[in-house]
């Protein structure tokens, strides 16, 4: 999936009304999740991204991630991107929808598996 290509479904998907504010959210959503999964995973994840969003999970290689709770998730992505909390959980959302069809099947099971069953919630329903 190209770089506009993300930006666009994430647009799409959260309803959000500017291209910027999509971008702010994308980033926000993947630099909490580089602090939240452990640094080898978010590099395994990032290498199926386009650079420009890559960027955002890459730092944290050879360690282990935070453990924060679902709300510390939500209320870190809503500062980081200057949203509601009820807004940041659409966005994140949109993210993780995005993510599930960017990346291969495998790599977003092993994403996925770096979270809680408390975070069911934010991942998509079913399978795309």
């Amino acid at each position: 999936m190209k770089y506009d290509e993300f930006i666009k479904h994430v647009q799409s998907v959260a309803q959000i009304d500017s291209r910027e504010q999509a971008q702010q959210s994308i980033q926000a959503t993947l630099e909490i999740i580089k602090e939240r999964i452990v640094g080898d995973e978010a590099k395994d994840l990032a290498a199926q991204l386009p650079e420009e969003i890559a960027q955002y999970l890459r730092g944290r290689e050879g360690e282990n991630g935070q453990h924060f709770k679902l709300e510390e998730f939500i209320e870190r992505v809503s500062e980081k991107a200057g949203v509601e909390s009820t807004d940041a959980i659409m966005h994140i959302r949109a993210v993780f929808t995005v993510l599930q069809n960017a990346v291969s099947p495998g790599e977003f099971a092993s994403f996925k598996h770096n979270f809680s069953d408390d975070f069911a919630e934010l991942f998509p329903a079913v399978s795309a």
